[in-house]
């Protein structure tokens, strides 16, 4: 039939790939193991992924400790969905600081939510403004980033369990993708930053970019060094597959 063209079967009828041009494919298509190494770097990249865009801690907004009053001083830090403020004790913050923090210290902490998704809000912090448009656009572009993490591990999946080779390109695709967005999104967030601090200039602010974007920039380097495995494994001129005999597949 047309399939035939595209795919090969070994002797107990499971499909194992594109024939190549001799018409015969390495018998199971691309190694299984290296098949699950270069999913298992993806899966590390996606957890990093995950971690980043579920905490708070991509920025930190520190005026200076004694800007309010001598005893306490307010610190705030946010992410994609939901902004803290902090009040910490100046006598807990090192005496070489200027500024008030870190945020790991103790202290009363308020989070809210963002509103940018419900109501439209700006959210307003040391009177400064956010920038919703920037914002939104960052965590859209996070959430497509893992919607194609979750296509590329379907394809892996099926090309573990169905041993069709043919699934790596779209899968390798998928990663490479993810990755690039992923970075793009770190871009897009501190360029709403750098507008958010442009807003108004009353509070001097100190401004770090924290832990989270951290966790975001390893995540995209990972997810684009898995993609990149994988479409190595899908060549039919693999590396590898010169490595390894042919067995009687002559």
């Amino acid at each position: 039939n047309m399939w035939s063209t595209f795919f090969v079967t070994d002797e107990e009828g499971r499909t194992i790939g594109p024939a190549g041009p001799g018409g015969v494919a390495a018998p199971g298509g691309a190694p299984q193991g290296a098949i699950k190494l270069a999913f298992f770097v993806a899966i590390v990249g996606v957890v990093l992924t995950v971690l980043g865009m579920g905490t708070e801690f991509w920025v930190e907004l520190s005026p200076p400790k004694h800007f309010y009053n001598n005893q306490t001083c307010l610190t705030a830090h946010y992410g994609l969905w939901k902004g803290c403020t902090k009040t910490l004790w100046v006598s807990d913050i090192d005496p070489e600081r200027e500024s008030c923090g870190p945020a790991e210290l103790p202290g009363e902490s308020n989070c809210t939510y963002f509103k940018f998704f419900t109501t439209g809000e700006n959210k307003v912090m040391f009177q400064k403004t956010t920038r919703k448009n920037l914002n939104v656009a960052a965590a859209m572009l996070a959430l497509f980033s893992l919607f194609l993490m979750v296509m590329g591990a379907i394809c892996i999946t099926m090309a573990l369990s169905k041993e069709i080779v043919f699934f790596l390109k779209p899968a390798s695709v998928c990663f490479i993708l993810s990755g690039a967005l992923v970075l793009v999104t770190l871009m897009v967030f501190h360029q709403s930053v750098l507008a958010f601090l442009a807003s108004d200039h009353t509070v001097p602010l100190h401004h770090e970019l924290s832990w989270s974007v951290s966790c975001i920039g390893c995540a995209g380097a990972v997810l684009i060094v898995g993609g990149v495995l994988f479409l190595l494994l899908a060549l039919p001129y693999s590396p590898w597959r010169r490595c390894l005999p042919q067995g009687s597949s002559s």
